[in-house]
């Protein structure tokens, strides 16, 4: 097993850090902080030896954004609220398009949009949650050119997403299950099917993901301090040891898709686990010696 150990970033700390993902039109990170509704921007620097991310833009929209993609057209994806919308690059939040909203139940239960990330043939999967965390009041959702169709329900807390490298399996947490679960994945439909358990933590959360280009899911581990890499059997391949607790998601990123960049979180700390992780809510990095599996945009066009 490898064992790997993460360096922050120059970036503030956040709150609720998730869901990077690299953009390769831009040659940027693209990252939410959840609660504060900012969608933040980086470019990737190698200095002396040292990785970095150097902030170049960031927009804060009037509710939660639970994840940004970036499009095929250039324009940004956002889930944002309880809904999808659209952002022309450029433009102000407030000028974002809503494309497609779940029809959520009547119960006056709070929801909000969490992780999401696009399969290989430019398709959207999102998922939401209860403010509250309340058991099974989320569901996995596909977002396509034929609108949005619920995949997964019930959910608790939709969480990461990630495809092996021939796009026939999708890896899905619903975090407080302490499980990931795999599906076979009909990559010309985004069909799902043969749900089943592919990994059971002991302790801690799984919370994001990333699959890389040999098959190894790397799964940031709430609550653990951990991004632990499991290999296609499930067998564990590596950890990357960090200093803060709630670790929320990783992606690779880089022109050659060779740096782990890791998100972390304040969100839910005592105030003495804050003093004790001074660290918590940064962006992380490392070189795990694989490379990552190139992010598709969403097919807008």
């Amino acid at each position: 097993m490898l064992q790997l150990r993460a360096v922050p970033c120059t970036p503030a700390p956040g709150r609720l850090p998730e869901g990077p993902v690299w953009d390769p039109a831009r040659q940027e990170l693209l990252w939410v902080d959840i609660t504060e509704g900012l969608v933040h921007r980086a470019a990737l620097t190698r200095e002396d030896g040292r990785t970095d991310l150097a902030p170049t833009a960031a927009l804060r929209f009037d509710r939660p954004v639970g994840a940004a993609v970036p499009c095929a057209s250039g324009a940004l994806l956002v889930a944002a609220g309880t809904a999808f919308a659209r952002l022309e690059d450029g433009r102000p939040p407030a000028e974002a398009t809503e494309i497609a909203a779940p029809a959520l139940p009547g119960d006056g239960v709070p929801r909000r949009m969490n992780d999401a990330s696009v399969d290989p043939a430019g398709r959207l999967l999102g998922g939401t949650m209860a403010y509250d965390e309340r058991p099974g009041a989320g569901a996995l959702y596909r977002l396509d050119g034929d609108g949005l169709t619920t995949l997964v329900e019930p959910v608790t807390i939709s969480n990461g997403l990630g495809w092996s490298p021939d796009g026939t399996l999708l890896y899905y947490a619903d975090s407080p299950t302490r499980r990931v679960d795999v599906f076979d994945y009909d990559p010309a439909t985004g069909a799902l099917s043969g749900r089943r358990p592919f990994a059971v933590l002991d302790a801690g959360y799984p919370d994001g993901l990333t699959v890389d280009a040999e098959g190894n899911v790397w799964i940031a581990v709430w609550g653990g301090a951990e991004v632990l890499a499991l290999t296609p059997g499930g067998a564990l391949h590596a950890r990357v040891e960090l200093p803060a607790s709630h670790v929320t998601s990783c992606a690779f990123a880089g022109p050659d898709l060779d740096v782990l960049v890791i998100t972390t979180a304040t969100h839910g700390l005592s105030e003495e686990r804050r003093r004790a992780e001074p660290d918590a809510g940064r962006l992380f990095v490392c070189r795990p010696g694989v490379t990552g599996l190139p992010a598709t945009p969403y097919a807008d066009r």
